[in-house]
């Protein structure tokens, strides 16, 4: 949850601060106009426009973003889409049973689409799968689910056009079995060492698959593989922000270079 004004918009604001961008924010910062000599760019939320269409469809999609990556061959964590019919739902349920029957280490449930570890639930039993998927259903959301990984270390790697402009790993706090900073993680700068080079080789492997040009992969290291958890399109740094500002605002700033390609700033 995000209280008080977004890092994004105090990067933006000092981006178009120091260019002579005006700058209109609207709908309590979660619509940005920004007006350079009659060219209009917009903003919103955290989409700065950088990515198409479908490259941020993918992205949302953990499911599909999991089949994509899969049938190129880069390593990723599973992801099985299933609809919103009802629980009752005889082939809906074979199939999620048969998951868990595949996995007796036990299951992730999550929406498929949405972000910071809401709803997502660990389950072990098929009482708790129920349970879980019910409960998102009822949200009116789809459902997604992985196997339950001892996952050793998580590593988000923000990249533009293939470049990682920050890496950090995110340190959870017991008893907290995520890793979502929205949760109580702590993220840790890693800007050396051959798991940094793992993950950025691994990230841009994974952006270049689904054509994203601006996103944070998130990669985890599970029995000593490392392997793509998600790809998101819009790139969130709250928390980052706090620790790091002058690392996120310039973050943000080259992404608005793109944005404003072929101005004259």
């Amino acid at each position: 949850m995000i209280n008080g004004p977004r890092i994004l918009v105090h990067a933006v604001s000092l981006y178009c601060a120091g260019r002579g961008i005006a700058l209109d924010v609207r709908s309590d910062g979660w619509l940005l106009l920004l007006d350079h000599a009659g060219s209009r760019r917009l903003i919103f939320g955290y989409d700065l426009g950088l990515n198409s269409a479908v490259a941020h469809r993918l992205a949302s999609d953990k499911a599909a973003t999991a089949e994509v990556l899969s049938l190129a061959g880069v390593a990723c964590v599973p992801h099985v889409l299933f609809m919103r019919p009802p629980f009752e739902a005889p082939a809906a349920a074979a199939a999620m049973l048969e998951r868990l029957e595949a996995h007796p280490g036990g299951l992730v449930v999550k929406p498929n689409e949405g972000t910071s570890g809401r709803h997502v639930e660990r389950v072990s039993d098929q009482r708790g799968l129920e349970c879980a998927v019910e409960a998102i259903f009822a949200r009116g959301a789809d459902v997604a689910i992985s196997p339950l990984l001892a996952v050793e270390n998580e590593v988000r790697v923000i990249l533009l056009e293939g470049d990682p402009l920050i890496v950090y790993t995110k340190e959870r706090r017991p008893p907290e079995w995520r890793h979502n900073l929205e949760l109580g993680a702590r993220p840790v700068l890693l800007d050396t060492g051959a798991a940094r080079e793992a993950c950025v080789t691994l990230a841009r492997s994974a952006a270049a698959t689904i054509g994203i040009r601006f996103a944070s992969v998130d990669v985890v290291l599970a029995a000593g593989r490392w392997q793509v958890l998600e790809i998101n399109s819009g790139v969130v740094m709250e928390v980052l922000g706090r620790m790091h500002p002058e690392r996120v605002d310039a973050a943000y700033a080259q992404a608005l270079d793109l944005v404003f390609a072929g101005a004259d700033l």
